[in-house]
C-alpha cells in the first residue's frame, strides 16, 4: 500500500502545478503538455500482461481471479475491484457459451446494476484522471471489460440499447 500511496501523492503533484498554470522553462512546454494529453481522464483498457506505463493512470484490476504469472509489484495496481467482475457463475456459463456474446452482456450488466456505488465512484475518478480497466482474457475482441468500460462511460441513468 506505500506504493500505491507514494504513486498518489506524485500524481496529486503533477496535477496541482498543470493547475497553476505555471511551467517550468519555455524549453519544457511541449513535453509538460503531451504528458498532460497522454493521461488525460477517461477510461481504457488493457490486458494485465502488457507492461505498467504512465499514461495509465489509476490502474484497476476487475477479474475475480488473480491472474496467472503476474507478480503484484508487475501489476503495479492502485485497486482490485473484484466485486465488478463477472460472478463465478456468469463466468464459467459464457466460457462454456462464448458464443452468446449477446446474452453474456446482458447478464453481465444486470449483475452491475448492485455495483452502482463502485461505478459512480469510478466515473467520477475518471472525469479527474484516466482509469485503466485491466484485465486477464486473452481475447482482446470479447471480455468482460469492453462491457464495464461501455457502462461506466455512460450516463447512470440512461438505458442500454438491445441487441437483436
Amino acid at each position: 500500500m506505500i506504493v500505491a500511496t507514494r504513486r498518489q501523492q506524485r500524481l496529486r503533484a503533477r496535477s496541482d502545478a498543470g493547475r497553476s498554470g505555471e511551467y517550468s522553462s519555455p524549453a519544457c512546454y511541449l513535453h509538460e503538455f503531451e504528458t498532460q494529453a497522454a493521461t488525460a481522464p477517461g477510461i481504457e483498457i488493457k490486458r494485465i500482461y502488457e507492461p505498467a506505463e504512465r499514461s495509465d493512470g489509476y490502474r484497476v484490476l476487475i477479474d475475480r481471479l488473480w491472474p496467472r504469472g503476474i507478480s503484484r509489484r508487475r501489476a503495479a495496481l492502485d485497486a482490485w475491484l473484484i466485486a465488478l467482475a463477472p460472478s463465478a457463475p456468469l463466468r464459467q456459463w459464457f466460457h462454456r457459451n462464448t458464443t452468446c456474446w449477446s446474452e453474456f452482456r446482458r447478464r453481465y450488466r444486470a449483475e452491475l446494476r448492485v455495483q452502482a456505488a463502485q461505478l459512480q465512484a469510478l466515473r467520477a475518478r475518471a472525469t479527474r484522471q484516466r482509469v485503466t480497466l485491466l484485465y486477464a482474457s486473452r481475447d482482446v475482441r470479447i471480455n468482460h471489460a469492453l462491457v464495464l468500460r461501455d457502462v461506466l462511460r455512460r450516463a447512470p441513468g440512461s438505458r442500454v440499447r438491445r441487441d437483436s
